[in-house]
């Protein structure tokens, strides 16, 4: 069963709502408050959710509640510049306020996909430079990326390893140093990128997240980006390929996605969304502490 959804509201709201009458821990009444949520959403006139599957809402609940006990991991797709990695920032700094106000501690992990890039350094530096590397290269698909690496990082904190994760360099060197970030586990794992849902890793996690946007928003918001990186002549060869390779390996994340996320709202609605859900949080697990 598929829904739709969406919202807007001030940046500061407060964490506690009134979706459960009674702070109890009931599956029930969190999988009801919860969809209200969703479906108040969805119904708004600017909606930051266009769908979402209720079986996802029911294992959200199941979390809420304490059913299920290990952490949660969070996979987030889209297209390039479809606004994945700002909603994630968004995601993880609303989360992390939260946890200040209760003291929550290890509350968020997040593994960047774009750091599985493999390292091509070398390939780089023989052609001259990285706009020549790419007529020959592709960054634009699964393969350019080592996956089942990524999969085996998240399958290793879900089971409350501590695991060291890679750092790749953006600024096209294509460098990628192994073993560069020390990572724990945490109740939140979180990813975003171009194929985080896409089939050798979208297993990995239990919230499916796809950032949609319309085209011509998305190519507008690709050339600015692209002028600010100094791509020069080569953005209208880069965004041709990026757009026919999404069209094979990210459009199809989205029939997988638990919920689709417009990436075209303001920023601040995202997070007001996101508080309504912490609001649930806070009357089944902390109504009676004093902020």
């Amino acid at each position: 069963m598929t829904d739709t959804i969406s919202q807007s509201i001030e940046p500061k709201i407060k964490f506690h709502n009134s979706y459960i009458s009674n702070p109890v821990n009931k599956l029930h009444d969190i999988e009801i408050s919860l969809l209200r949520i969703f479906e108040e959403e969805i119904h708004s006139k600017t909606p930051v959710i266009i769908e979402y599957k209720k079986e996802a809402i029911t294992k959200l609940a199941k979390f809420i509640a304490g059913n299920i006990k290990r952490c949660a991991s969070i996979g987030i797709a889209g297209e390039t510049a479809s606004g994945k990695s700002t909603i994630t920032l968004d995601i993880i700094d609303t989360i992390e306020v939260f946890a200040s106000v209760y003291n929550i501690k290890n509350v968020l992990t997040r593994v960047n996909t774009d750091d599985y890039y493999y390292d091509r350094s070398e390939e780089v530096k023989k052609a001259g430079g990285i706009g020549e590397f790419a007529k020959n290269y592709d960054f634009d698909i699964p393969e350019a990326l080592e996956l089942s690496l990524m999969k085996e990082h998240i399958f290793q904190l879900l089971a409350g390893k501590s695991v060291m994760l890679p750092k790749y360099d953006m600024s096209g060197t294509t460098i990628r140093i192994d073993n560069a970030v020390s990572a724990h586990p945490s109740k939140i794992i979180i990813s975003e990128g171009l194929f985080t849902l896409t089939d050798k890793i979208k297993d990995a996690f239990d919230f499916k997240l796809y950032v949609d946007i319309k085209s011509e928003i998305q190519k507008e918001r690709f050339f600015i980006r692209a002028n600010e990186r100094g791509l020069g002549e080569g953005a209208d060869r880069i965004y041709k390929n990026a757009s026919e390779k999404a069209k094979i390996y990210i459009h199809p994340s989205r029939k997988t996605a638990d919920i689709v996320i417009s990436g075209e709202a303001e920023r601040t609605k995202y997070k007001i969304f996101l508080n309504k859900i912490l609001s649930v949080i806070e009357q089944v697990h902390y109504s009676k502490q004093v902020r």
